[in-house]
């Protein structure tokens, strides 16, 4: 499939899919449209890429003996669908099947269906997407019928729609709900083109290693959003070696965008567990380990940090060197430089070392006139100023 045919198909599908907006249209907000569409998509994702082998998981799950350990049930399950595939369901149903039920049993039914994912999809949709709420408040409005009749009719199985596009179409409709909620789309959004330039850059000085047969490498985004920076980084890496392991972590704030980047971590067979919830720079998900090999991030832009200013300030001055912002920290309205000294602090200090890859604009260092940005030279070391 070429690009274009790509971007076509993912266009085609955003069309399709907002089209359930306009029956949301009157009974919620515009800015409630995101909580209710990703997540439909999301779970008819999953009811895509399971349905071949729902059949053969009932069945053999309906085999086995009660007292089976949840860790033997769930190697068992993967046997059939597939190592790389990191999500089940054991519910008897799927989505057309609870669409061609009564539909006054269809919220009666998600819930059961949600309910019967593996831990990690339901902490997807019940903590972060908080969709039971939004299920019970479609069942009042009379419309749960009508989004599930729209969200059945896009076709996002495997066959039709790759992990690529899927990436593509959560980040477009991510966009859009952004626009309309008028939110920043910036926060979530990167051009692909653009990561693919970031990833060549940062890959270029490591070609001859990574030809290295049995190699490991480390991909990190503090900001990761969807996810489209790690499995764009992921699969350069796989072009260049097929046989290299690349472990992916991430760390992002917004619960939507977390639900996406862990659901697609889980399709592809990666761990889960490694992408964190919270807010990077207050709560630092990843303090383990020795570094990464490649950081690469968008963080946001013009975003302060006036509301947990406190935090780390107390966590600059208790460190200082020892810890991410010992250099200094820099005025409230700029939090990408944070986000930039976070990422030093991942560096790794050893003969493979690190490359960083940062999407930002100039205000960190250029604010103002010649010489009078946040670095600056006090004759012993370079320091940022206040």
């Amino acid at each position: 499939m070429t690009a274009q045919t790509s971007v076509a198909n993912v266009n085609q599908l955003s069309s399709l899919i907002w089209n359930i907006a306009e029956i949301l249209r009157g009974h919620f907000k515009q800015s409630e449209y995101g909580k209710i569409i990703l997540p439909f998509v999301l779970l008819r994702r999953l009811d895509a890429i399971l349905e071949p082998t729902k059949e053969a998981v009932l069945q053999v799950i309906a085999s086995l003996p009660d007292d089976i350990p949840e860790v033997a049930k769930d190697q068992v399950i993967r046997s059939i669908i597939g190592d790389n595939i990191k999500v089940f369901n054991l519910s008897k149903l799927t989505l057309k099947s609870i669409y061609g039920q009564n539909a006054e049993q269809i919220h009666a039914n998600l819930i059961e269906y949600i309910r019967n994912f593996n831990v990690d999809v339901c902490d997807i949709f019940i903590d972060k997407f908080r969709f039971p709420d939004q299920l019970v408040r479609l069942d009042k409005a009379g419309i749960l019928y009508q989004v599930l009749e729209k969200i059945i009719n896009a076709d996002l199985h495997p066959d039709t729609v790759s992990n690529q596009e899927m990436g593509y179409l959560f980040e477009e409709l991510i966009r859009k709900f952004s626009e309309i909620s008028n939110e920043t789309a910036g926060e979530h959004f990167t051009p692909r083109e653009v990561i693919r330039l970031i990833v060549d850059l940062i890959l270029v000085s490591d070609t001859k290693a990574l030809t290295t047969s049995k190699i490991i490498r480390t991909v990190y985004d503090p900001a990761c959003g969807t996810g489209g920076m790690l499995s764009i980084t992921e699969q350069r890496l796989r072009e260049l070696n097929h046989e290299a392991t690349v472990d992916l972590y991430g760390q992002e704030i917004n619960p939507e965008a977390y639900a996406t980047c862990k659901s697609d971590m889980l399709i592809t067979g990666h761990d889960a567990s490694q992408i964190a919830f919270g807010n990077t720079l207050t709560n630092d998900a990843h303090t383990e380990g020795n570094g990464f090999h490649y950081i690469i991030s968008n963080p946001p832009y013009g975003v302060d940090w006036k509301s947990y200013k406190d935090a780390i300030e107390a966590e600059a001055q208790s460190n200082g060197f020892n810890g991410r912002f010992g250099a200094g920290l820099p005025r409230v309205s700029d939090g990408q430089l944070l986000f930039l000294m976070h990422m030093i602090s991942k560096m790794r200090n050893d003969e493979a070392g690190s490359r960083i890859g940062i999407v930002m604009n100039g205000s960190p260092l250029f604010t103002g006139g010649a010489g009078s940005g946040k670095v600056k030279y006090d004759g012993g070391c370079w320091k940022m100023t206040g």
